[in-house]
C-alpha cells in the first residue's frame, strides 16, 4: 500500500484536493466554449476565477490547463497574461500552439520572462516585425539564431542592423542571417569583413549586384555633371558610385608610376611598403583607407575583387599577392587553401559586380568617415546609431575594431 505522506507535495494534491482539480477543469471547459454560448464579459469573468485559482494550482494543474486553452481562438487576457510569464513547460504550450496571442501578449512576455521563453517563441509560426524585435534587443545568441533560422517570421531592417553588428563577434550567426530574405547588399557588405570563406562566397554570388539599371538611367546626368564643372558634391559622389570606369585617370599625372600595372609590378619587385600602397590605392580609384583594409584583409579576397574591379590581369594578382610575403604553397607543395580562393573569388566575379563591391567599401570607408563618426566608433556609442547613413553605419560597422586596437 502506497504512503501518501511519501509521495511529493503535487502527487499528493489530487487526492486531497479532487474539488479544486475538478472546479479547474470545468472553469477552463467554459472559458473554451464557443461565442454562441457564452459572451465576452462572460468569459472574462470567468477567466478572472480562473486566475486567481491558478495562482495557487501546482505546476501541473496549470500545464493541464495551459494545454486545454491553447487550441482557442479567444483567451481571455488575464488568463493569457499569467500562463505567458508560468514555468517554460506551461507557458511554451501557449507560445507554440495558441494562434490567438497577440504582438502585445508575445511582446510583453519577451521582456517580462528568460531565456527558454524566448527561444520558444523564437519557433513560434508567423512572428512580425515588432515581435522579433523585442525577441533579438536581449542579443541571446541561441534566440536570434532560432529567429533567424524561423522561415515564417518577419525580420524589420533595424533588427537586422543589430544582428548583422552582432555577427561580428558571433560568427555563427552569419550563415543563418545571409539566407534571410530581408538582408541587403549594404548589410552584407559590412558582413563581408568578418565572415569565413564560404559565406564569403555567398555573399558575393548573392549580392554582388550590376549597376547597369544605373548606368542607363544616369547615362545623359553625366554631360549635365561635367557642364556644372562638377560642383555639386552630392552628385558628383553618386555618379562615381554609378560609372564604368573604375581607375583614376586623374592620379596617373601625380603618380611615380605610368599605371597600375607599373605600381604593381614594382611591388611585387621591392615589397609592398605604404607609399606603394597608397599610389596603388589613389590609381584604383579608393582611398588609402579602402586600400588598407583590403590589403590588411587576411582571408584575401578583397583582393581578387580589387583587381578584377580595376581590370588588372591575373598575372598582376599574383604579383600583388606575393608583394604581400602571402603564401602559396604548403609544405608538401600543394597550393595554399587562401591562394586558391584568391584565384576563385577572381575568376567567379564580372568586372561590374566586382566594381559595384569595391565602390560601397569606398564610399562607406571613405565618404561617410568624418572626424565626428571616428569619435564615435572609437568612444562606442552605439545608441547613437540612428542618427547615421546606411554609409556611416556600415563604416562605423567595419572600421570599428581597427579603429580601436
Amino acid at each position: 500500500m502506497t504512503d501518501v505522506s511519501a509521495l511529493s507535495g503535487e502527487e499528493a494534491a489530487e487526492p486531497r484536493f479532487r474539488a479544486r482539480h475538478a472546479l479547474l477543469k470545468r472553469l477552463a471547459d467554459v472559458v473554451s466554449l464557443p461565442a454562441s454560448r457564452i459572451n465576452s464579459f462572460e468569459r472574462a469573468v470567468t477567466g478572472d476565477l480562473l486566475v486567481e485559482m491558478l495562482r495557487l494550482a501546482s505546476v501541473e494543474e496549470r500545464r493541464r490547463v495551459a494545454a486545454r486553452l491553447a487550441p482557442l481562438a479567444e483567451l481571455p487576457n488575464a488568463v493569457a497574461r499569467l500562463l505567458l510569464r508560468d514555468e517554460p513547460e506551461v507557458a511554451g504550450l501557449l507560445i507554440e500552439q495558441c494562434a490567438s496571442l497577440s504582438d502585445s501578449d508575445l511582446i510583453g512576455c519577451a521582456y517580462d520572462t528568460g531565456p527558454a521563453h524566448r527561444l520558444a517563441m523564437a519557433a513560434r509560426r508567423g512572428l512580425s516585425e515588432a515581435v522579433t524585435d523585442a525577441l533579438m534587443v536581449h542579443e541571446e545568441t541561441a534566440v536570434i539564431e532560432a529567429v533567424l533560422k524561423n522561415a515564417t517570421a518577419r525580420l524589420s531592417q533595424a533588427g537586422l542592423e543589430t544582428v548583422v553588428a552582432l555577427s561580428r563577434t558571433e560568427r555563427g550567426l552569419c550563415g543563418p542571417l545571409l539566407k534571410r530574405p530581408e538582408l541587403r547588399p549594404a548589410g552584407a557588405y559590412v558582413m563581408f569583413w568578418w565572415c569565413g570563406p564560404e559565406d564569403r562566397r555567398t555573399i558575393l554570388q548573392r549580392f554582388a549586384v550590376s549597376r547597369e539599371v544605373m548606368q542607363e538611367v544616369a547615362d545623359d546626368v553625366f554631360a549635365l555633371a561635367a557642364a556644372e564643372n562638377w560642383s555639386d558634391p552630392v552628385a558628383r559622389k553618386a555618379l562615381q558610385f554609378i560609372e564604368r570606369r573604375q581607375r583614376n585617370r586623374a592620379a596617373i599625372a601625380k603618380s611615380p608610376f605610368d599605371d597600375l600595372e607599373q605600381a604593381v609590378a614594382t611591388a611585387a619587385r621591392d615589397g609592398l611598403g605604404r607609399e606603394t600602397a597608397r599610389e596603388i590605392a589613389y590609381l584604383s580609384g579608393i582611398k588609402p583607407v579602402t586600400g588598407a583594409k583590403i590589403l590588411g584583409d587576411a582571408g584575401g579576397e578583397p583582393l581578387a575583387i580589387l583587381c578584377k574591379a580595376t581590370g588588372l590581369s591575373r598575372t598582376d594578382l599574383h604579383h600583388l599577392w606575393r608583394s604581400m610575403r602571402r603564401p602559396e604553397r604548403l609544405e608538401d607543395g600543394a597550393p595554399h587553401p587562401a591562394w586558391e580562393r584568391v584565384q576563385v573569388t577572381y575568376e567567379m566575379l564580372a568586372v561590374d559586380r566586382a566594381q559595384t563591391v569595391l565602390r560601397y567599401w569606398n564610399w562607406s570607408l571613405s565618404s561617410a568617415l568624418t572626424p565626428a563618426l571616428m569619435r564615435v566608433i572609437r568612444e562606442g556609442e552605439d545608441e547613437a546609431l540612428d542618427e547615421y547613413s546606411t554609409p556611416e553605419w556600415a563604416a562605423m560597422m567595419i572600421l570599428g575594431e581597427d579603429l580601436n586596437r
